[in-house]
């Protein structure tokens, strides 16, 4: 079965990471493996960027990111450095990616319901499937999401959703996630996205403080109308936009 995905005037559930085959069993994983010494390496290379959650360190270990971008870039796929996708877009750094799962995470395996705003090339909602039960992700640029459809189609992931949409409304008829995780730089948090995330959830976004200077902010909803915000490491994102 192929990757299945929706768009925003289509909504089908996806099924739970038991029911699908998972990254690393599909048709294309044999010419893969001769990553399979890289994918460790990044792993490590990660790892001594301060990631220490297990879960998340097998999962940048499993995907292969040189899927994820244009052949010519092959040789640099696992490198821990952002890479440009087209369309004035990147693919983030292993270790901000890493960075912001974990953070996500809060120590559940499996995490529940997650949305991801931004899909761009696929790399990322691959992470998130092999630690999240439902994936859903947005992307605004129609040539994006359709290439992130091209690059995951071959691991048949089950448990993720592809949307075509403005992320910066959410998905409220999947609402709400349990994690929601924001691939791009805002002056803010939509009000949306916090009315989507679910008691007890968390929500990890960059936000620009400035023109030239972006915060990670993580955001934990304790109640209906209370929201714990920390501000964490310096990042720097391409523009959120609508």
């Amino acid at each position: 079965m192929h990757l299945n995905y929706a768009h925003a005037t289509r909504f089908n559930p996806p099924c739970p990471p038991s029911q699908y085959a998972g990254i690393g069993l599909g048709p294309r994983m044999k010419s893969a493996e001769r990553f399979a010494g890289h994918r460790q390496d990044l792993a490590r290379k990660v790892h001594e960027a301060g990631i220490k959650n297990p879960q998340v360190l097998q999962a940048i270990a499993t995907v292969p990111r040189h899927s994820f971008v244009d052949a010519g870039l092959h040789a640099r796929a696992y490198e821990d450095s952002a890479l440009p996708i087209g369309h004035q877009q990147t693919i983030s750094k292993p270790s901000v990616v890493a960075r912001m799962i974990e953070l996500l995470h809060k120590n559940k395996q499996p995490l529940g319901k997650v949305l991801e705003i931004g899909t761009g090339c696929g790399y990322q909602a691959a992470v998130l499937s092999l630690l999240a039960q439902e994936v859903y992700s947005i992307e605004r640029v129609r040539a994006l999401h359709d290439l992130a459809r091209t690059k995951l189609r071959p691991f048949r992931i089950a448990n993720l959703r592809l949307i075509y949409g403005d992320g910066i409304r959410g998905l409220p008829q999947a609402a709400p996630f349990d994690g929601i995780i924001l691939a791009a730089a805002g002056l803010g948090v939509p009000d949306p996205l916090l009315d989507q995330l679910a008691i007890g959830g968390r929500l990890i976004a960059p936000v620009s403080k400035s023109e030239t200077e972006q915060q990670l902010l993580l955001i934990e909803r304790v109640s209906s109308h209370r929201y714990q915000r920390t501000a964490l490491d310096e990042v720097f994102f391409v523009p959120l936009q609508s």
